[in-house]
């Protein structure tokens, strides 16, 4: 059975907690709707009408541009163990790129890791909660380190390019308005 909630409660932030692997939709007015998995302990709940993710750099980067052009985001998460529950957050998301002063504010909430690029932060407006009862069971083995220690053998300097060829565009063409040249000061290299 469906509810909603103008917030977070403690039971909705005590199983976000527990949760390993999260969900994130986004879409332009118009072409395609973007799903994306997340993990890497990258969640934070921030408020009872906040929260954000740490968002490490992949082969696009569709969140951002859909939130420059429209700023509407879900983020979902499943019970893959324990009591059946599907959890979504729907609000209005913002994008922090590295290297910003937002960015820099938000980062306290998380352990920084090589290949971060941005922080996303939803404004909860509504909180949903559904049964998942047809979710199967999966078991947790642990977390996928290889982006991380892609990023680590890469180094800063061959990331802001990776940004410049793969994370200027959606696969619509929208842009990102990515700047991987202020991303990261020369200096942290």
């Amino acid at each position: 059975m469906s509810q909603k909630f103008a917030a977070l409660e403690p039971q909705h932030k005590d199983f976000i907690a527990r949760q390993k692997i999260f969900f994130v939709a986004s879409a332009a007015p118009e072409g395609r709707v973007n799903v994306s998995p997340k993990g890497m302990a990258s969640f934070a709940v921030l408020g009872d009408n906040a929260v954000a993710y740490l968002d490490c750099t992949g082969s696009g980067n569709e969140t951002r541009a859909h939130l420059i052009a429209l700023p509407r985001l879900t983020i979902m998460f499943a019970a893959f163990d324990g009591d059946p529950v599907i959890l979504r957050l729907y609000g209005r998301g913002q994008s922090f790129l590295r290297g910003g002063a937002d960015y820099e504010a938000l980062i306290p909430h998380f352990e920084e890791m090589a290949g971060a690029r941005q922080i996303v932060r939803l404004d909860v407006d509504l909180v949903q909660t559904s049964c998942g009862m047809a979710v199967p069971y999966f078991d947790y083995r642990g977390e996928r380190e290889n982006l991380v220690r892609h990023w680590t053998r890469q180094g800063l300097a061959n990331l802001r390019k990776y940004w410049g060829k793969k994370n200027m565009a959606s696969v619509d063409g929208l842009p990102t308005e990515l700047t991987p040249e202020a991303m990261l000061p020369q200096a942290a290299e």
